[in-house]
Protein backbone atom coordinates (compact mmCIF):
# COMPACT_ATOMS: atom_id res chain seq x y z
CA UNK A 1 0.00 0.00 0.00
CA UNK A 2 1.50 3.78 -1.02
CA UNK A 3 2.50 6.14 1.53
CA UNK A 4 -0.07 8.72 2.78
CA UNK A 5 1.25 12.40 3.87
CA UNK A 6 -1.45 14.46 4.98
CA UNK A 7 -1.58 18.07 5.91
CA UNK A 8 -4.00 21.00 6.61
CA UNK A 9 -1.56 23.73 6.26
CA UNK A 10 -2.34 25.21 2.76
CA UNK A 11 -5.26 27.31 1.06
CA UNK A 12 -7.26 26.42 -1.86
CA UNK A 13 -8.33 29.61 -3.90
CA UNK A 14 -11.70 29.16 -5.19
CA UNK A 15 -11.89 30.69 -8.78
CA UNK A 16 -14.87 30.63 -11.21
CA UNK A 17 -13.63 29.37 -14.60
CA UNK A 18 -12.40 25.87 -14.30
CA UNK A 19 -12.14 23.97 -17.74
CA UNK A 20 -15.04 21.71 -18.73
CA UNK A 21 -12.90 17.96 -19.86
CA UNK A 22 -12.95 17.13 -23.71
CA UNK A 23 -10.65 18.49 -26.17
CA UNK A 24 -12.34 20.83 -28.37
CA UNK A 25 -9.75 21.44 -31.19
CA UNK A 26 -6.09 21.46 -32.08
CA UNK A 27 -4.44 25.14 -32.42
CA UNK A 28 -0.87 25.64 -33.61
CA UNK A 29 0.11 29.10 -34.73
CA UNK A 30 0.74 30.22 -38.24
CA UNK A 31 4.12 31.38 -36.77
CA UNK A 32 5.79 29.77 -33.84
CA UNK A 33 7.77 32.31 -31.32
CA UNK A 34 10.96 30.35 -29.03
CA UNK A 35 12.04 32.82 -26.69
CA UNK A 36 15.44 31.52 -24.87
CA UNK A 37 14.13 33.46 -21.75
CA UNK A 38 11.89 30.92 -21.03
CA UNK A 39 14.48 28.43 -20.15
CA UNK A 40 15.67 30.54 -16.65
CA UNK A 41 19.26 30.58 -15.98
CA UNK A 42 20.34 29.59 -19.71
CA UNK A 43 22.96 31.94 -21.97
CA UNK A 44 21.93 30.84 -25.84
CA UNK A 45 24.25 30.37 -28.59
CA UNK A 46 22.77 29.87 -32.08
CA UNK A 47 23.06 27.08 -34.28
CA UNK A 48 20.18 28.47 -36.90
CA UNK A 49 19.95 31.55 -38.86
CA UNK A 50 17.48 33.45 -41.06
CA UNK A 51 15.56 31.33 -44.06
CA UNK A 52 16.90 28.24 -42.73
CA UNK A 53 14.66 24.92 -42.64
CA UNK A 54 13.81 23.33 -39.64
CA UNK A 55 12.46 19.82 -38.03
CA UNK A 56 10.57 19.19 -34.97
CA UNK A 57 13.67 18.77 -33.13
CA UNK A 58 16.03 20.56 -35.02
CA UNK A 59 18.31 22.34 -32.65
CA UNK A 60 17.73 26.34 -32.38
CA UNK A 61 20.35 26.84 -29.69
CA UNK A 62 22.38 25.68 -26.99
CA UNK A 63 23.46 26.46 -23.77
CA UNK A 64 26.71 28.15 -23.52
CA UNK A 65 28.03 26.94 -20.26
CA UNK A 66 26.45 23.02 -21.12
CA UNK A 67 27.15 23.15 -24.99
CA UNK A 68 25.80 19.68 -25.05
CA UNK A 69 22.14 20.77 -24.03
CA UNK A 70 20.29 22.07 -26.92
CA UNK A 71 16.60 23.52 -27.48
CA UNK A 72 15.33 22.79 -30.63
CA UNK A 73 12.28 23.69 -32.99
CA UNK A 74 8.86 22.07 -32.02
CA UNK A 75 7.97 22.57 -35.36
CA UNK A 76 8.86 21.89 -38.65
CA UNK A 77 9.04 24.89 -41.34
CA UNK A 78 11.67 27.53 -41.72
CA UNK A 79 13.11 30.12 -39.34
CA UNK A 80 11.48 33.53 -40.51
CA UNK A 81 13.16 35.81 -37.63
CA UNK A 82 15.81 36.55 -34.99
CA UNK A 83 15.38 39.51 -33.49
CA UNK A 84 18.16 40.48 -31.21
CA UNK A 85 18.15 43.48 -27.97
CA UNK A 86 20.73 45.20 -26.67
CA UNK A 87 24.06 43.66 -27.10
CA UNK A 88 22.92 41.03 -29.29
CA UNK A 89 20.92 39.53 -26.75
CA UNK A 90 18.87 36.77 -28.24
CA UNK A 91 15.12 37.80 -27.93
CA UNK A 92 12.92 34.93 -29.59
CA UNK A 93 13.46 32.98 -32.62
CA UNK A 94 10.19 32.74 -35.26
CA UNK A 95 9.00 29.80 -37.34
CA UNK A 96 6.75 30.09 -39.93
CA UNK A 97 5.01 26.35 -39.36
CA UNK A 98 4.86 24.37 -42.87
CA UNK A 99 1.42 22.59 -41.33
CA UNK A 100 3.54 19.07 -41.73
CA UNK A 101 5.18 18.89 -38.47
CA UNK A 102 7.88 16.63 -39.47
CA UNK A 103 10.18 15.60 -37.18
CA UNK A 104 13.74 14.67 -36.94
CA UNK A 105 13.99 10.57 -37.00
CA UNK A 106 15.54 9.39 -33.62
CA UNK A 107 15.82 5.87 -33.62
CA UNK A 108 13.00 3.64 -31.35
CA UNK A 109 14.19 1.91 -28.44
CA UNK A 110 13.55 0.50 -25.04
CA UNK A 111 14.97 2.77 -22.46
CA UNK A 112 15.71 -0.43 -19.91
CA UNK A 113 18.45 -1.98 -22.68
CA UNK A 114 19.95 1.74 -22.58
CA UNK A 115 22.84 3.21 -20.58
CA UNK A 116 22.24 5.79 -18.50
CA UNK A 117 24.45 7.68 -20.50
CA UNK A 118 23.06 6.97 -24.01
CA UNK A 119 19.58 8.25 -22.50
CA UNK A 120 21.13 10.76 -21.41
CA UNK A 121 23.11 11.85 -24.47
CA UNK A 122 19.88 11.02 -26.50
CA UNK A 123 17.94 13.55 -24.29
CA UNK A 124 20.41 16.45 -24.73
CA UNK A 125 20.61 16.30 -28.09
CA UNK A 126 16.43 15.73 -28.62
CA UNK A 127 15.99 19.04 -26.49
CA UNK A 128 13.90 17.11 -24.04
CA UNK A 129 16.64 17.50 -21.26
CA UNK A 130 15.38 21.10 -20.75
CA UNK A 131 12.16 19.76 -18.95
CA UNK A 132 14.30 18.24 -16.58
CA UNK A 133 14.78 20.40 -13.64
CA UNK A 134 16.60 20.38 -10.39
CA UNK A 135 16.69 21.72 -6.80
CA UNK A 136 18.82 23.49 -5.56
CA UNK A 137 18.05 26.12 -7.46
CA UNK A 138 14.85 25.46 -9.50
CA UNK A 139 16.83 25.18 -13.00
CA UNK A 140 17.28 22.82 -15.62
CA UNK A 141 19.24 19.86 -14.53
CA UNK A 142 22.85 19.56 -15.01
CA UNK A 143 23.61 16.64 -16.45
CA UNK A 144 27.00 16.47 -14.52
CA UNK A 145 25.61 15.75 -11.51
CA UNK A 146 23.88 12.88 -10.56
CA UNK A 147 20.43 13.12 -8.54
CA UNK A 148 20.11 10.94 -5.49
CA UNK A 149 16.17 11.27 -6.02
CA UNK A 150 14.13 11.55 -8.82
CA UNK A 151 10.19 13.70 -7.87
CA UNK A 152 7.32 14.09 -10.26
CA UNK A 153 3.97 14.99 -9.18
CA UNK A 154 1.44 13.57 -11.14
CA UNK A 155 -1.28 16.03 -9.98
CA UNK A 156 -1.68 20.16 -9.94
CA UNK A 157 -3.05 21.61 -7.38
CA UNK A 158 -3.22 24.87 -8.35
CA UNK A 159 -6.34 27.25 -8.60
CA UNK A 160 -7.87 25.92 -12.09
CA UNK A 161 -5.45 23.47 -13.09
CA UNK A 162 -5.51 20.97 -16.01
CA UNK A 163 -7.07 17.73 -14.58
CA UNK A 164 -3.90 15.18 -15.09
CA UNK A 165 -5.93 11.91 -15.12
CA UNK A 166 -8.07 13.21 -18.06
CA UNK A 167 -5.18 14.86 -19.80
CA UNK A 168 -3.39 11.76 -19.33
CA UNK A 169 -5.82 9.33 -19.81
CA UNK A 170 -4.63 8.20 -23.44
CA UNK A 171 -0.85 8.32 -22.91
CA UNK A 172 0.11 5.96 -19.76
CA UNK A 173 2.01 4.17 -22.30
CA UNK A 174 4.20 7.09 -22.78
CA UNK A 175 4.14 8.21 -19.50
CA UNK A 176 5.76 4.61 -18.35
CA UNK A 177 8.00 4.55 -20.77
CA UNK A 178 9.23 8.03 -19.55
CA UNK A 179 9.38 6.89 -16.14
CA UNK A 180 11.48 3.60 -17.54
CA UNK A 181 13.72 6.59 -18.76
CA UNK A 182 14.30 8.73 -16.09
CA UNK A 183 14.78 5.28 -13.63
CA UNK A 184 18.10 4.40 -15.35
CA UNK A 185 19.74 8.39 -14.54
CA UNK A 186 19.37 7.93 -10.57
CA UNK A 187 20.82 5.17 -8.36
CA UNK A 188 18.25 6.46 -5.64
CA UNK A 189 14.33 6.14 -6.20
CA UNK A 190 11.69 7.76 -8.28
CA UNK A 191 9.13 9.47 -6.31
CA UNK A 192 5.57 9.76 -8.00
CA UNK A 193 2.95 12.21 -5.65
CA UNK A 194 -0.35 11.07 -6.33
CA UNK A 195 -3.82 12.81 -5.12
CA UNK A 196 -5.36 10.46 -2.34
CA UNK A 197 -7.89 8.35 -3.20
CA UNK A 198 -6.85 7.91 -6.88
CA UNK A 199 -6.11 4.70 -8.26
CA UNK A 200 -5.15 6.18 -11.99
CA UNK A 201 -1.18 5.58 -11.64
CA UNK A 202 -1.48 2.10 -9.65
CA UNK A 203 -0.38 0.25 -12.84
CA UNK A 204 2.87 2.39 -13.14
CA UNK A 205 6.05 0.54 -12.02
CA UNK A 206 9.30 1.34 -11.28
CA UNK A 207 8.16 4.17 -8.81
CA UNK A 208 7.53 4.67 -5.44
CA UNK A 209 4.04 6.16 -4.89
CA UNK A 210 3.06 8.42 -2.52
CA UNK A 211 -0.44 9.73 -1.60
CA UNK A 212 -0.96 13.54 -0.59
CA UNK A 213 -4.05 14.73 0.98
CA UNK A 214 -4.56 18.33 1.81
CA UNK A 215 -4.62 21.72 0.42
CA UNK A 216 -2.56 23.51 -2.14
CA UNK A 217 0.70 23.51 -2.50
CA UNK A 218 0.52 20.02 -1.79
CA UNK A 219 0.85 19.71 -5.36
CA UNK A 220 4.31 21.01 -5.42
CA UNK A 221 6.89 19.21 -5.95
CA UNK A 222 8.93 20.82 -3.96
CA UNK A 223 5.74 20.07 -0.93
CA UNK A 224 6.89 16.48 -1.36
CA UNK A 225 10.30 16.46 -1.57
CA UNK A 226 10.74 18.18 1.85
CA UNK A 227 7.92 15.60 3.22
CA UNK A 228 9.90 12.98 1.99
CA UNK A 229 13.82 13.31 0.68
CA UNK A 230 14.67 16.95 2.25
CA UNK A 231 17.81 18.21 0.16
CA UNK A 232 21.22 19.04 2.06
CA UNK A 233 24.30 20.52 0.94
CA UNK A 234 25.67 19.09 -1.88
CA UNK A 235 23.19 17.02 -2.95
CA UNK A 236 20.47 17.18 -5.96
CA UNK A 237 17.33 16.57 -6.87
CA UNK A 238 15.36 16.23 -10.28
CA UNK A 239 11.69 16.71 -11.00
CA UNK A 240 9.83 17.28 -13.75
CA UNK A 241 5.97 17.57 -14.77
CA UNK A 242 3.45 14.93 -15.66
CA UNK A 243 2.88 15.76 -19.40
CA UNK A 244 6.64 16.88 -20.20
CA UNK A 245 7.48 13.37 -18.35
CA UNK A 246 5.24 12.58 -21.62
CA UNK A 247 7.75 13.65 -24.10
CA UNK A 248 10.51 11.83 -23.58
CA UNK A 249 8.19 8.43 -23.51
CA UNK A 250 7.00 9.33 -26.66
CA UNK A 251 10.46 10.27 -28.42
CA UNK A 252 11.35 6.45 -26.58
CA UNK A 253 8.27 4.95 -28.46
CA UNK A 254 8.05 6.65 -31.52
CA UNK A 255 11.36 8.14 -32.38
CA UNK A 256 10.34 11.63 -32.87
CA UNK A 257 10.07 15.41 -30.76
CA UNK A 258 6.27 15.35 -30.53
CA UNK A 259 6.05 18.72 -28.16
CA UNK A 260 1.76 18.72 -28.84
CA UNK A 261 0.37 19.77 -24.62
CA UNK A 262 -2.89 19.44 -23.52
CA UNK A 263 -3.99 22.93 -22.42
CA UNK A 264 -6.89 24.28 -20.49
CA UNK A 265 -8.28 27.56 -20.64
CA UNK A 266 -9.83 28.82 -17.59
CA UNK A 267 -10.40 32.20 -15.67
CA UNK A 268 -13.27 33.65 -14.38
CA UNK A 269 -13.25 36.10 -17.98
CA UNK A 270 -12.98 33.38 -20.26
CA UNK A 271 -16.63 32.46 -22.02
CA UNK A 272 -16.27 28.76 -22.34
CA UNK A 273 -13.76 27.52 -20.29
CA UNK A 274 -12.17 24.18 -21.81
CA UNK A 275 -9.20 22.45 -22.74
CA UNK A 276 -7.14 22.79 -26.75
CA UNK A 277 -3.99 20.46 -27.71
CA UNK A 278 -1.49 23.17 -28.71
CA UNK A 279 2.17 23.63 -28.41
CA UNK A 280 4.57 26.12 -26.76
CA UNK A 281 5.11 29.29 -28.94
CA UNK A 282 1.78 29.57 -30.06
CA UNK A 283 0.53 33.44 -29.77
CA UNK A 284 -1.92 33.55 -26.84
CA UNK A 285 -4.58 35.60 -28.53
CA UNK A 286 -5.74 32.86 -31.34
CA UNK A 287 -5.83 30.30 -28.00
CA UNK A 288 -8.72 32.34 -26.29
CA UNK A 289 -10.36 34.24 -29.69
CA UNK A 290 -13.82 35.25 -29.29
CA UNK A 291 -13.75 33.79 -25.63
CA UNK A 292 -13.24 36.43 -24.09
CA UNK A 293 -15.38 39.01 -22.34
CA UNK A 294 -14.58 42.52 -24.07
CA UNK A 295 -16.45 44.66 -21.28
CA UNK A 296 -13.02 45.53 -19.27
CA UNK A 297 -8.99 45.17 -19.58
CA UNK A 298 -8.00 41.51 -18.96
CA UNK A 299 -4.81 40.01 -17.50
CA UNK A 300 -3.59 36.54 -19.64
CA UNK A 301 -1.54 35.03 -17.58
CA UNK A 302 0.31 31.63 -19.14
CA UNK A 303 0.18 29.43 -16.52
CA UNK A 304 -1.64 29.28 -13.14
CA UNK A 305 -3.02 33.08 -11.00
CA UNK A 306 -0.15 32.26 -8.36
CA UNK A 307 2.91 30.97 -10.54
CA UNK A 308 1.96 31.81 -14.00
CA UNK A 309 3.58 34.36 -15.76
CA UNK A 310 1.74 37.77 -16.94
CA UNK A 311 2.03 38.15 -20.92
CA UNK A 312 0.14 40.37 -23.28
CA UNK A 313 -3.17 39.29 -25.06
CA UNK A 314 -0.90 38.58 -28.16
CA UNK A 315 1.83 37.03 -25.53
CA UNK A 316 3.69 33.45 -26.17
CA UNK A 317 2.79 30.29 -24.39
CA UNK A 318 6.20 29.02 -22.65
CA UNK A 319 7.12 25.86 -22.68
CA UNK A 320 6.09 24.74 -19.19
CA UNK A 321 2.77 26.52 -18.69
CA UNK A 322 -0.42 24.08 -18.66
CA UNK A 323 -2.63 26.24 -18.54
CA UNK A 324 -3.97 29.82 -19.65
CA UNK A 325 -5.88 31.93 -17.12
CA UNK A 326 -7.97 35.40 -17.77
CA UNK A 327 -8.82 37.28 -15.30
CA UNK A 328 -10.07 41.05 -15.26
CA UNK A 329 -7.09 43.61 -14.36
CA UNK A 330 -9.97 45.53 -12.44
CA UNK A 331 -8.54 48.42 -12.62
CA UNK A 332 -12.18 50.04 -13.61
CA UNK A 333 -13.07 48.95 -9.79
CA UNK A 334 -13.73 51.41 -7.22
CA UNK A 335 -14.91 50.39 -3.79
CA UNK A 336 -15.70 52.73 -0.86
CA UNK A 337 -13.94 52.48 2.37
CA UNK A 338 -11.37 49.32 0.19
CA UNK A 339 -10.77 46.22 1.99
CA UNK A 340 -12.54 47.45 5.31
CA UNK A 341 -15.83 47.36 3.71
CA UNK A 342 -18.23 44.97 5.00
CA UNK A 343 -19.00 42.36 2.81
CA UNK A 344 -20.26 38.67 1.93
CA UNK A 345 -18.71 38.50 -1.58
CA UNK A 346 -15.03 38.70 -1.31
CA UNK A 347 -12.90 35.74 -0.60
CA UNK A 348 -10.67 36.57 2.45
CA UNK A 349 -7.91 34.48 3.62
CA UNK A 350 -7.87 35.50 7.33
CA UNK A 351 -11.91 35.60 7.94
CA UNK A 352 -12.02 39.20 7.88
CA UNK A 353 -15.34 39.46 5.65
CA UNK A 354 -18.32 37.23 6.34
CA UNK A 355 -18.03 35.17 2.93
CA UNK A 356 -16.58 32.77 5.05
CA UNK A 357 -19.04 32.22 7.99
CA UNK A 358 -21.69 31.89 5.03
CA UNK A 359 -20.09 29.48 3.32
CA UNK A 360 -20.21 26.92 6.42
CA UNK A 361 -24.24 27.31 6.15
CA UNK A 362 -25.14 27.42 2.06
CA UNK A 363 -21.73 25.90 0.89
CA UNK A 364 -18.69 26.70 -0.43
CA UNK A 365 -18.76 29.03 -3.61
CA UNK A 366 -16.31 29.85 -6.61
CA UNK A 367 -15.27 34.20 -6.87
CA UNK A 368 -14.32 36.24 -9.48
CA UNK A 369 -11.21 37.61 -8.87
CA UNK A 370 -9.67 40.38 -10.61
CA UNK A 371 -5.41 41.20 -10.45
CA UNK A 372 -5.55 43.81 -7.87
CA UNK A 373 -2.96 44.16 -5.34
CA UNK A 374 -5.18 45.45 -2.54
CA UNK A 375 -2.64 46.77 -0.40
CA UNK A 376 0.71 48.30 -0.24
CA UNK A 377 4.03 47.25 0.01
CA UNK A 378 5.05 47.86 3.52
CA UNK A 379 8.17 46.71 6.23
CA UNK A 380 8.18 42.29 6.73
CA UNK A 381 5.37 41.88 9.24
CA UNK A 382 6.69 38.82 11.65
CA UNK A 383 2.98 37.08 11.29
CA UNK A 384 3.37 33.65 11.34
CA UNK A 385 0.95 34.19 8.01
CA UNK A 386 3.45 32.12 5.73
CA UNK A 387 3.52 29.13 8.33
CA UNK A 388 -0.12 28.70 7.89
CA UNK A 389 -0.22 27.61 4.28
CA UNK A 390 3.14 26.33 4.00
CA UNK A 391 3.85 22.67 4.79
CA UNK A 392 7.44 22.54 4.63
CA UNK A 393 9.58 21.90 7.97
CA UNK A 394 11.16 25.31 7.16
CA UNK A 395 10.79 29.06 8.78
CA UNK A 396 9.56 30.82 5.66
CA UNK A 397 9.69 34.04 7.23
CA UNK A 398 13.41 34.07 8.61
CA UNK A 399 14.18 32.53 5.32
CA UNK A 400 12.72 35.42 3.12
CA UNK A 401 14.66 37.80 5.39
CA UNK A 402 18.06 36.07 4.76
CA UNK A 403 16.86 35.91 0.99
CA UNK A 404 16.80 40.20 1.12
CA UNK A 405 19.83 40.48 3.14
CA UNK A 406 21.52 38.33 0.68
CA UNK A 407 23.20 36.72 3.61
CA UNK A 408 24.51 33.06 1.51
CA UNK A 409 24.93 31.45 5.05
CA UNK A 410 21.48 31.90 6.87
CA UNK A 411 19.94 30.86 3.42
CA UNK A 412 21.84 27.26 3.52
CA UNK A 413 20.73 26.96 7.25
CA UNK A 414 16.87 27.40 6.41
CA UNK A 415 16.59 25.50 3.52
CA UNK A 416 17.17 27.58 0.78
CA UNK A 417 18.44 24.64 -1.01
CA UNK A 418 15.30 22.84 -1.61
CA UNK A 419 13.13 25.98 -2.04
CA UNK A 420 11.49 27.29 -5.47
CA UNK A 421 9.82 30.10 -6.16
CA UNK A 422 6.64 28.49 -6.42
CA UNK A 423 6.18 27.46 -3.36
CA UNK A 424 6.05 30.32 -2.16
CA UNK A 425 3.53 31.36 -3.95
CA UNK A 426 0.77 31.04 -1.80
CA UNK A 427 2.68 32.74 1.05
CA UNK A 428 2.95 35.85 -1.64
CA UNK A 429 -1.09 35.86 -1.67
CA UNK A 430 -1.81 35.78 1.82
CA UNK A 431 1.70 38.27 2.63
CA UNK A 432 -0.19 41.26 5.17
CA UNK A 433 3.53 43.54 3.71
CA UNK A 434 2.34 42.43 -0.10
CA UNK A 435 6.14 41.74 -0.78
CA UNK A 436 6.75 40.35 -4.61
CA UNK A 437 8.14 37.03 -2.36
CA UNK A 438 8.60 34.93 -5.54
CA UNK A 439 11.15 37.58 -7.42
CA UNK A 440 12.74 37.74 -3.53
CA UNK A 441 13.44 33.74 -4.00
CA UNK A 442 14.62 34.22 -7.89
CA UNK A 443 16.96 36.58 -7.55
CA UNK A 444 18.17 34.87 -3.94
CA UNK A 445 18.18 31.66 -6.01
CA UNK A 446 20.46 33.39 -8.64
CA UNK A 447 22.92 34.76 -6.40
CA UNK A 448 23.22 31.37 -4.40
CA UNK A 449 24.30 29.64 -7.62
CA UNK A 450 26.75 32.12 -8.68
CA UNK A 451 28.63 32.32 -5.31
CA UNK A 452 28.56 28.59 -4.85
CA UNK A 453 28.66 27.00 -9.02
Amino acid sequence: MANLIKTKRGLDIAINGAAEEGIAKTIYSQVISIIPDHYHGITPKMLVKEGDSVLAGTPLFYSKTKEQMKFVSPVSGTVKAVHRGDRRKLLRIEIECDKKNTSVSFAKSNPALMSAEAIKDLLLESGLWAYIKQRPYDVIANPDKAPKAIFISSFDSSPLAPNNEFVLAKQLADFQTGIDALKKLTTGKVHLGVRAGSNFFKQIKNVEITNYQGPHPIGNVGIQINQIDPINKGEVVWTIQAQDLVYIGRLFNKGVVDLERTLAITGPEVIKPHYINTIAGTSIDLLVAGNTTKSFALRYISGNVLTGLQIASNGILDPYATQITVLKEGEETHEMFGWALPRINKFSASGTYFTGMLQKVFGKKDFDYDARLLGGVRAIVMSGEYDKVLPMDIYPEFLIKAMIAGNIDKMEALGAYEIAPEDLALCEFVCTSKLPLQHIVREALDTLRKELE
